[in-house]
């Protein structure tokens, strides 16, 4: 059987069993967790408590795609992401960025994020 294996810039993901992706959301009008992560050091905390709980990716998003979410500026959302995002790439496990914004797109991978979303 040949290895399905992914190749991110700074990881190789075994496909050949499940991988799990934690989602952490920086909005304040997130649908899923109400905006609970809207300081640094929760986010952060956030993220390692999801790898403890067996996360193998981190998701880190910065606008609501919520039905009927208003679109964020471009500065409000890496003002929320960057931080979070180059505490993230530090824990030693491939990190996504969820974003529309191809320069919250450069900007990410510029700071290590290994996939876009």
């Amino acid at each position: 059987m040949t290895a399905a294996v992914w190749r991110t810039s700074r990881f190789a993901v075994d496909l050949t069993k499940p991988v799990v992706m934690g989602i952490v959301n920086l909005t304040p009008d997130s649908f899923f967790d109400g905006g609970q992560l809207t300081s640094k050091q929760h986010a952060i905390d956030h993220c390692k408590r999801l790898l403890d709980e067996g996360a193998d990716i981190l998701d880190l998003g910065a606008e609501s795609t919520r039905p009927g979410a208003e679109s964020v500026a471009l500065d409000d959302e890496l003002r929320r992401l960057m931080p979070v995002l180059e505490a993230a790439v530090q824990l030693n496990c491939p990190v996504s960025v969820d974003t529309m914004k191809p320069d919250v797109m450069q900007a990410a991978l510029a700071a290590g994020a290994d996939i876009i979303n």
